[in-house]
């Protein structure tokens, strides 16, 4: 496996290529020039061969000519022509055979063939030289395996043949001068290899080491450690690899580090934000929810991201998809109710696709915002101008009707016409409250009343709201008690405004106490700088299901009685707001048949004579 390995390597990829490389080019240049020496050997050898068969036939001619009376009476005999074949031209391991016009050997320079005398050699070559071509070659592989090169020119006198020589030479020789040069040649190839192979390595090394480095520094890099720097060995191509991956290195970690930092602002954000933000993937799992939407939907911190978005928020993909073709994509969606606040919570969902370039919808962006405050506001706002349009309308109903009851003849009768006209005057008045109180609320709404702070005696102020509504109480036999816990003597405040809201408590208490009951007024310490005033009464009571709205505007537990009474529904608000100016809480504690009792705190810390 180590060795697989390495084979797999660039290093082992480069060696191997230069052998490759250098063994391709020595072996085509060994067969190119193999073939040239062997070529040139062998035509050298032909051309020897040639040339000794040319020379014999030129002295053979006047051995072979016949004999002409008075002019050959020097003729040659055979010996001589035996002697002319052995002396002359000496062949190593090699036969030269002198034939007649008939083919017949004459002499043979081989001892051992000395038998083949008289015999007629049939070989082609010797037929084409005798039949006067001059250009006659073949080889031939003997017994022992031994290859031969023969040669036959044939003896002219002039243009006529007299005879032939042939001769037979062993190439042995010549091949083992060849087969010793490609020893020479591939010894020298595989010196060639190792040194190649030996420089492959040391040139791979060199390449490799560098390329080595920036994979270990890279593998770091993907570690998250910037801090290391390739080395730069040169100005080649690795050189300049080197560089341009340091440059990569400084400029990714850059990025990484603005990535890292958007990532925490973005973090940072969506944890800190006051609405709920959910994010999904392509098929509706969510994939990022921030700590207000597990708050929002009451999901535990554990596999909140494991979720369906259709489950958690129980409204199908389909009504989604719907949703999403719509201008401001949005829905109310109802929880159950909260367990602080004991009220039906409602959020607004609003939805927002996340499209990437070339693929179109990858997922969804769902916002969540806690609107049950501005619900309830909304509801309460649509109560107020229902309210009040109710309670304008009712006193310009009956102005309208007296009106027109004096305009049709009622003016005439003094007795009815006074008695009309101070109806309408009546519900003038009620209307002049109506205005008034609303007018006055929305003074403390829009902070415009000015709280005109000065100390006040409390025993002075509580003794001024009994004396007040001393003949109210004496008519209905209430008896008033008033309590003024030790150390409460001045407290800086806006006489006018406590005693409206003083005022408005007692007229309730006096209102809904029966004949022959109490009301007790209290002031006592709540703290180092508070102090609390209570109304106390033994009346009625209050139902439990209409303590949380008490204090809402146009609100009444008993509308008939409280409008007959002349109540305009708005005082316990006007109370609540002048309280709240001063800095202060008021709360209402009640047992139907038992009694009530309203309690508001003050705060004694001296804020300046003015205060707005």
């Amino acid at each position: 496996m180590k060795w697989v390995r390495f084979f797999r390597t660039i290093q082992a990829k480069l060696i191997i290529i230069y052998v490759l490389l250098i063994l391709i080019a020595m072996q085509l240049i060994g067969v190119y020039f193999v073939s040239v020496m062997k070529n040139s050997l062998t035509s050298g050898f032909t051309r020897d061969l040639n040339s000794k068969g040319e020379m014999l036939s030129i002295y053979a001619v006047r051995y072979l000519t016949p004999k002409v009376d008075d002019q050959t009476s020097d003729a040659l005999s055979i010996e001589g022509l035996n002697d002319l074949v052995r002396d002359l031209i000496n062949i190593n391991d090699g036969e030269i055979q002198v034939l007649d016009a008939s083919g017949k050997v004459l002499t043979t320079s081989l001892q051992a063939h000395q038998a083949y005398i008289g015999r007629k050699n049939t070989q082609t070559v010797v037929s084409r030289a005798l039949q006067g071509i001059r250009d006659n070659e073949d080889e031939m592989i003997d017994e022992n395996r031994v290859r031969k090169k023969i040669v036959a020119k044939p003896v002219m006198n002039g243009t006529k043949v007299v005879g032939a020589i042939y001769i037979v030479a062993s190439m042995k020789e010549l091949y083992d001068t060849i087969e010793r040069i490609n020893n020479i040649f591939v010894s020298g190839t595989l010196i060639a290899l190792g040194l190649t192979a030996l420089l492959g390595i040391i040139l791979a090394h060199t390449i490799t080491s560098p390329i080595k480095e920036i994979t270990k520094h890279a593998t770091d890099v993907a570690e998250g450690n910037f801090e290391l720097r390739s080395p730069v060995m040169g100005n080649d191509e690795i050189g300049q690899l080197s560089e341009a991956f340091n440059y990569m290195t400084q400029r990714l970690h850059h990025a990484l580090s603005l990535h890292e930092e958007e990532k925490e602002k973005l973090q940072s954000v969506l944890t800190n934000m006051s609405d709920g933000v959910l994010a999904t993937d392509e098929q509706g799992h969510i994939i990022v929810m921030n700590r207000r939407a597990k708050e929002m939907l009451r999901v535990e911190e554990r596999g909140a991201t494991d979720q369906d978005i259709t489950e958690l928020l129980g409204i199908s993909m389909q009504h989604i998809n719907t949703l999403e073709q719509e201008a401001r994509p949005s829905m109310l969606m109802k929880l159950g109710l909260d367990q602080e606040q004991e009220q039906e919570v409602i959020l607004r969902v609003m939805f927002s696709t996340i499209h990437r370039r070339g693929e179109g919808v990858t997922g969804i962006i769902v916002v969540l915002q806690d609107v049950t405050e501005q619900e309830k506001l909304e509801q309460s706002r649509r109560e107020f101008v229902a309210n009040v349009s109710h309670e304008l309308r009712t006193p310009l109903t009956t102005i309208k009707s007296y009106v027109e009851a004096l305009d049709d003849g009622a003016l005439e009768e003094p007795q009815l016409a006074g008695r009309f006209v101070g109806v309408i005057r009546n519900e003038t008045e009620r209307m002049i409250r109506l205005v008034t109180d609303l007018l006055h609320l929305s003074r403390l709404d829009s902070k415009q009343a000015i709280l005109r702070k000065k100390p006040t005696n409390m025993v002075e102020m509580l003794e001024e709201v009994a004396d007040r509504f001393s003949f109210q109480m004496k008519q209905r036999r209430i008896k008033p008690s008033i309590f003024i816990a030790n150390g409460i003597e001045q407290v800086v405040l806006d006489r006018d405004q406590i005693d409206q809201v003083l005022d408005n408590l007692m007229s309730n208490a006096i209102k809904y106490t029966p004949d022959g009951g109490v009301i007790e007024l209290e002031a006592h310490k709540a703290g180092a700088d508070r102090i609390a005033i209570s109304i106390k009464d033994t009346g009625m009571g209050i139902p439990k299901k209409d303590l949380d709205r008490i204090f809402d505007r146009f609100y009444r537990v008993d509308k008939a009685r409280s409008r007959s009474m002349g109540g305009t529904g708005l005082g316990l608000s006007i109370a609540r707001e002048i309280v709240k100016a001063h800095g202060g809480t008021i709360n209402l504690e009640s047992e139907l048949g038992v009694g009530t009792k309203v309690t508001f705190t003050i705060s004694t810390l001296d804020e300046g004579s003015e205060a707005s």
